[in-house]
């Protein structure tokens, strides 16, 4: 089961390898949390994924709408196909209501990257991941932390299972593919010329003064180093509504896999709310800013490349400023992530460990 474009990166290396084992067969279900060609078709190409067996069409609406929604379906296509395990990925609305729905008819769910918590509940995500990980009932991590989360709410040790980061699979598999992609010098960017800048979350798009210092601070940047802004629909709707927010970046279309890889790989450093940026940093060695208060993969600031600056926007430019004087730690890349988690979490789903 997915239903947004992170879920993609994920579901793709655990499908590849269920594939292997002749007596599993798999049902591809989307949710259609996210609908449009950039934030889902591209994706499901580039990724090698195949059609989805089975479209909710969900699409976008309130946050207890679209969780109701798919529900309502989802727990159709159960009865239908009554499967012996339902995989759910990550964190959004797709993942919990697939989860509830299972729990109710009695279906196993397996969660791949549990554990992650941020410690705030402000975020719909944090529910999700809370709801998700007290239902499930093969809980696959990707670090330690995650692990030690799990236990000290009360989940079964026995259900837990280290099998590192799919999202890295993906990574690992695509990075070549990736490294022909001529998106870079398309932008009229060179190699470590650039910072990468993704923003998404409610807490820094939709809050008009934090969005305001937000990107008055990112201006400024770019005064001193050039701003690729791949935008989100949500957060490009807000900046239109700002007006005039954004004149000293550049701001494109959302972007396939490989073209975002590209830039990625290639930055002087990312300034971003997402964690799978947190994450594809720190694999990649490149220096990571998070604009948030918390973050529910610590193994990236403990390891890693990362470096939360909460909305301290003083705290983001004096960071800035020591990346381009070549003072940022180099990290590591944490254990177990290294393009086999898809394995693993097959090997215990097909009972060939």
């Amino acid at each position: 089961m997915v239903g947004a474009r992170p879920n993609f990166m994920k579901v793709a290396p655990v499908m590849r390898a269920l594939s292997t084992r002749p007596l599993v067969r798999q049902v591809l279900v989307h949710t259609g949390q996210h609908y449009d060609a950039n934030m889902s078709g591209i994706f499901f190409q580039q990724l090698g994924l195949p059609e989805p067996d089975i479209n909710l069409g969900v699409g976008s609406g309130s946050h207890a709408w679209q969780t109701a929604q798919i529900m309502i379906q989802f727990e159709n296509v159960l009865s239908q196909r009554r499967p012996d395990l339902v995989l759910v990925y990550g964190d959004v609305n797709s993942t919990a209501a697939a989860a509830l729905v299972c729990a109710k008819l009695l279906v196993p769910v397996g969660h791949v990257e549990a554990g992650l918590r941020s410690g705030d509940r402000t975020m719909p995500e944090e529910i999700n991941r809370l709801v998700t990980d007290q239902l499930a009932d093969l809980l696959f991590t990707p670090s330690a932390d995650g692990d030690a989360n799990l236990v000290r709410e009360g989940v079964d040790p026995a259900k837990i299972f280290r099998v590192g980061n799919v999202m890295i699979d993906t990574l690992v598999r695509l990075l070549p593919a990736a490294q022909t992609s001529d998106v870079v010098s398309r932008l009229d960017m060179t190699r470590a010329g650039y910072g990468l800048v993704t923003m998404h979350r409610p807490a820094n798009v939709d809050d008009p003064e934090r969005l305001h210092d937000l990107m008055v601070a990112l201006n400024a940047i770019s005064r001193d180093v050039p701003l690729i802004f791949p935008v989100h629909p949500r957060t490009r709707q807000r900046l239109q509504d700002a007006g005039g927010l954004s004149a000293g970046l550049h701001l494109v279309e959302p972007l396939g896999y490989l073209d975002f890889l590209a830039l990625e790989a290639q930055a002087a450093f990312a300034i971003t709310d997402s964690g799978g940026v947190q994450e594809e940093t720190t694999y990649l060695a490149v220096p990571c800013l998070t604009v948030r208060a918390n973050t529910e993969r610590p193994v990236t600031i403990s390891l890693g490349t990362n470096l939360l600056v909460g909305h301290d926007m003083e705290r983001l430019r004096a960071a800035v400023a020591t990346i381009l004087s070549g003072g940022w730690k180099t990290g590591q890349v944490p254990p177990l992530w290294d393009g086999c988690a898809g394995e693993r979490i097959a090997q215990q789903v097909a009972g060939d460990a």
